[in-house]
């Protein structure tokens, strides 16, 4: 099982079972839920500035 950090709250999230991914700069960031999703895509490098690096697609 692959794992990922959401970006946002950093909760962990099961890549292979995501419903709530985002493609930013040629990688992959994928999220807890919706609203971590909309935040991120709002404003991603506010995330992006601490926060875990994207995986690739």
């Amino acid at each position: 099982m692959v794992k990922a950090v959401d970006p946002v709250c950093g909760m962990e999230v099961d890549v292979e079972k995501a419903k709530h991914v985002s493609l930013y700069k040629g990688k992959l960031y994928y999220f807890c839920s919706p609203h971590c999703k909309k935040k991120f895509d709002a404003d991603p490098e506010h995330y992006l500035k601490h926060g875990p690096e994207g995986m690739q697609p």
